[in-house]
């Protein structure tokens, strides 16, 4: 398979970012893209909503559901999946995308944004997981990606933001044990993380992020879509890289990809190697 045309791709989070590189990609091929986010009124900081994504959806060829959705509250995500499955007749993909971040010190960190962080990474994921997983089931090639990083052990990664690291790992680990739990059903279980750091309108508002050395959000969705075209069977339980992914499928100049050609990229969180 070489196409997602047909197929209904469940994003959380979808609104902006690497979300919406992933559903626009989709949408090139004919796909049904439901985005499940939070964001109905535009961020003072952030653009997009889920309207506007999917007017985006639209114009890119494909069919859009938006559906206004807190993926830490188990009714909101019910009610989103079950309407996914109304409109389009079922669910082929899931792409975790949503997330929250704070790299922040154990004690910069209060509780609320510390509950923000496992609320969306890891108890989002998880149950987006397990409410999608009965309608996967149906699908001739069900996959479920999720962006999380490998779980690299190196305390480097926990010393500066060890709270954030838990809630990235949390999603990890639901790959880890998701892909092995459901390999007999012929779900793929995978995660997906960029090499570099991908400027997106969040990363600018991280302090010292610089956009200038980092990727566009379109070679996450080149990857993305290079994956849920695979056989689920074939492909499962693996921790990705965005730019190894493209080479194993003939990519050899990724000069289009950067911000600023030429300019030194910065390698992303969890990962050892040096630019």
């Amino acid at each position: 398979m070489t196409s997602l045309k047909g197929k209904t791709l469940f994003i959380t989070g979808g609104s902006r970012g690497i979300g919406l590189a992933i559903a626009l990609r989709a949408a090139k091929d004919g796909a049904n893209v439901v985005i499940a986010a939070k964001t109905t009124e535009p961020h003072p900081k952030l653009p997009g909503t889920i309207y506007t994504a999917a007017e985006a959806i639209e114009r890119a060829g494909g069919t859009a559901l938006p559906i206004q959705t807190d993926i830490r509250e188990e009714e909101q995500v019910l009610h989103a999946v079950e309407a996914a499955v109304e409109r389009f007749g079922g669910i082929d993909i899931l792409v975790n995308n949503a997330s929250a971040i704070s790299l922040t010190g154990t004690l910069e960190t209060p509780m609320k944004r510390v509950d923000l962080m496992l609320g969306i990474n890891l108890r989002g994921t998880y149950l987006c997981s397990r409410v999608a997983i009965p309608y996967l089931k149906k699908s001739a090639n069900p996959h479920i990606l999720t962006l999380s990083p490998p779980l690299n052990l190196n305390p480097r990664w926990f010393k500066q933001h060890t709270a954030y690291t838990i809630a990235k790992y949390g999603m990890s680990l639901s790959v880890l044990g998701m892909a092995e739990e459901f390999r007999d059903a012929g779900i793929a279980v995978n995660a997906l993380w960029p090499r570099t750091t991908i400027a997106t309108a969040a990363l600018q508002i991280i302090p010292g992020a610089n956009p200038q050395s980092g990727r566009k959000p379109e070679i996450m969705a080149d990857a993305a879509h290079h994956v849920l075209t695979q056989d689920s069977r074939r492909l499962t339980g693996r921790f990705l890289i965005d730019e190894e992914v493209l080479r194993e499928a003939g990519v050899r100049d990724f000069a289009p990809y950067a911000v600023k050609p030429g300019e030194t990229l910065r390698i992303d969180l969890f990962l050892d190697e040096r630019p």
